[in-house]
């Protein structure tokens, strides 16, 4: 198993949570070992310039992922792991959204860590297919952290 470490900044009393998330669903994956990733916790205005600039999407939204492997990753030479990307989450917009759908907030932010981790990796949700892909790795995350519907 891929050994990668998850940070998480200014997510104060959700970063175990959001650690355990991203590390159950990279669990299994093909990955550079050792690697690293960040989640952050952003705010609105944050999250809808970044979706402006990076997308073209000038509105907030709950996640945003930017993958950073290339073909012949490299570690980095201070720490020996390579650097797999950023998750970025929108506190307000994961807690209306956990409002909306009838659930907490713990869970609405494990899931946004593994949808956004997920996208690290490389899957998406455009085609049906890989929407059903994707949302089964996502379920899976959620029941290891007992956090189901």
């Amino acid at each position: 198993m891929t050994k990668c470490r998850i940070r998480a900044y200014d997510a104060g009393e959700f970063t175990p949570l959001l650690r355990r998330a991203a590390r159950f669903a990279v669990k299994n994956e093909r990955l550079p070992d050792p690697c690293v990733m960040d989640i952050s916790f952003v705010s609105d205005n944050e999250m809808r310039g970044l979706n402006r600039l990076q997308r073209g999407v000038n509105k907030t939204t709950d996640v945003l992922s930017f993958p950073m492997r290339t073909p012949g990753d490299r570690p980095d030479p201070d720490t020996g792991r390579v650097y797999i990307g950023d998750v970025l989450i929108s506190v307000r917009r994961a807690a209306k959204q956990a409002k909306e759908y009838g659930h907490s907030i713990e869970r609405e932010l494990a899931y946004l860590a593994a949808h956004g981790t997920l996208h690290l990796l490389g899957y998406d949700h455009e085609l049906e297919w890989d929407r059903a892909v994707m949302r089964k790795k996502e379920d899976a995350v959620m029941e290891r952290l007992g956090l189901l519907r």
